[in-house]
């Protein structure tokens, strides 16, 4: 494993711990925690058997860590609002009139940009013959089909939780629409990538 890897990996894992101090709700992050702990053993797995570019590691590191600030706060809580005022003196809500946290809905859309390039350079592992524009599709496709299945076990898992711990966890905010919007969202961050597919797969 290349310098830049082992010390984007290396930040991951401390962002990680550092995201369990003096936890807010522990049982709801346990169960978001559970897919980063996921997250960090496949990629150390994919890596060690199908090596990826250096910008495609970085770019789910830094996925896997904005992940862990959004488990902490079980991402409707995030509060980048209070955040950006202090820091910035500026209002993400009142400049874009948002009437709910979107957090959720950049991690959803981060999925699809920070992991497409790493899906492409797979796909052209798996199936060298593959043109840009054919690994391209699979890479898009496979985030979409994730991207359903986590909205399946987030559904599964609520069905298990009270109303109130299921509504925590799962961060609707009142929207009925919302697992179609991440999904969306998640395929869009992928078909961003299009302009780079041919030099992404290389």
């Amino acid at each position: 494993m290349s310098a830049p890897k082992r010390l984007a990996y290396a930040a991951v894992l401390a962002g990680f711990v550092l995201s369990w101090l003096q936890p807010l709700w522990p049982l709801e992050q346990a169960l978001h925690s559970s897919l980063t702990v996921l997250g960090l053993a496949l990629l150390w797995w994919v890596d060690r058997r199908w090596p990826l570019g250096n910008g495609a590691f970085v770019l789910i590191c830094g996925f896997i860590a904005l992940h862990c600030v959004g488990a902490r706060w079980l991402y409707s809580a995030v509060p980048y609002e209070q955040w950006a005022q202090q820091w910035l003196e500026w209002s993400p809500g009142a400049a874009f009139g948002w009437q709910r946290n979107h957090f959720d809905r950049l991690i959803h859309l981060l999925y699809g940009l920070c992991l497409t390039p790493a899906l492409l350079q797979l796909a052209r592992h798996a199936w060298p013959a593959l043109r840009a524009g054919q690994a391209f599709a699979l890479a898009v496709m496979a985030v979409m089909c994730s991207s359903l299945v986590y909205e399946w076990l987030e559904w599964g898992i609520a069905l298990l939780l009270s109303p109130e711990a299921a509504e925590a966890y799962n961060g609707q905010q009142g929207d009925i629409w919302d697992a179609h919007a991440d999904m969306a969202l998640a395929t869009a961050g992928a078909l961003l990538l299009w302009p780079l597919a041919r030099k992404i797969s290389q």
